[in-house]
Order: structure tokens, then C-alpha cells, then sequence
């Protein structure tokens, strides 16, 4: 049972009916254009001819403890690329070769995210636990920040964090970022 920003009534009731809670969403947003002192990393679109099997390294290697987005197949990358809101352009990739981490990003027309202005997410950004630790994954961010601003005029960027997550959680408020919502899971 999913609750945004659960007050008491929503965490007694959750109690009552035996649920305990098992995981803590952040959304974090900032105002784009960002401004600050951190230069984007080089990127390009997602080639899935070229990247798909690096991708998939990069990915499951990044996110071993994560129950949504670790253990990913092809086909589940085909099925995210199959979306409506896919947009091959938005799926950002570093220049080396092999990649070493992305920046995939999506757009939400206003009225979906927020009421009246359109929104850009960071839907996914990885680094390689190879390549961890060198700034690549702030370079990323701005990177795909950069790239809502730049290619949809959005005036909002947005990303999903687990509060458990400190390092990215360190990086985006470092970059800007303050939490916005914060959806909380309760299972039995």
C-alpha cells in the first residue's frame, strides 16, 4: 500500500490493518536551468543495436540491492522502450565505449507531474560501481537536466530516491535538488 506523505491517520490505519512500513520514496525537484558549478557529462541517445547488453551490466550491476530497478532483461528494457512516453533521445548514455553509466530521462507534459508546467524526471541514472566515486554521477544528472532544458524547455527537474540511498541523496541535494514528496510503502 502505497501512501504520498502518509500523516498519522494514514499511518494508524496502516497499523491497524497489519502493515508495517517497508520503503520510503523521495521525490526531489529543482528549478531548471541548473546554474550551479557542475558541468554535465558528455552524452548521446541510447543506441539499443550498440548499448543494450552494457546497458543491462551497467544497470543490474548499479542497482544489485534494488527491488524495482536490479535484475533487469532485455525484455525488460524492451518493455520500458515500448511505453508511449518513450523517447529515444531522452535515454542519454555516456560517450565511452563500453558505457559506463546513463542518464535516462522523461518528459511529463504539464499537466501530469504538476498542474500547469511541464516537468522533466531523471527516470533512471547509473554509474558503474567501476567508475563510482569520481563525480560521474553528479556530471549525469546535470547532464540529463541539462537536456529536459535544453531539448523540452522544462522549467522543473525531477528524480525519484530511496530515503535509504545517502550518496545519491548527497549528490542531488548537492545539486540543488529538495525533497518534494515522499511516498512511503506499507506491506504485512
Amino acid at each position: 500500500w502505497w501512501i504520498t506523505d502518509p500523516d498519522s491517520a494514514a499511518e494508524d490505519a496502516a497499523a491497524h490493518l497489519g502493515l508495517r512500513e517497508t520503503r520510503r520514496l523521495h521525490q526531489m525537484r529543482r528549478p531548471l536551468p541548473y546554474d550551479g558549478d557542475v558541468s554535465p557529462a558528455p552524452t548521446r541517445p541510447f543506441d539499443p543495436e550498440r548499448d543494450t547488453d552494457h546497458w543491462l551490466t551497467v544497470n543490474n550491476e548499479a542497482f544489485t540491492w534494488h527491488p524495482d530497478q536490479g535484475g533487469w532483461t532485455r525484455s525488460d528494457l524492451d518493455e520500458r522502450m515500448a511505453e508511449p512516453w518513450f523517447d529515444l533521445d531522452d535515454f542519454r548514455v555516456t560517450v565511452d565505449s563500453p558505457l559506463t553509466g546513463f542518464c535516462w530521462t522523461k518528459l511529463h507534459p504539464a499537466g501530469t507531474a504538476d498542474p500547469s508546467v511541464a516537468v522533466g524526471e531523471i527516470y533512471v541514472i547509473a554509474v558503474s560501481p567501476a567508475s563510482a566515486g569520481r563525480g560521474q554521477g553528479a556530471a549525469l544528472t546535470v547532464a540529463g537536466l541539462d537536456h529536459q532544458w535544453r531539448t523540452h524547455g522544462t522549467p522543473i527537474g525531477m528524480l525519484y530516491v530511496e530515503s535509504t540511498n545517502d550518496r545519491a541523496l548527497a549528490t542531488y541535494r548537492r545539486l540543488g535538488f529538495e525533497i518534494a514528496a515522499t511516498d512511503v510503502a506499507f506491506e504485512p
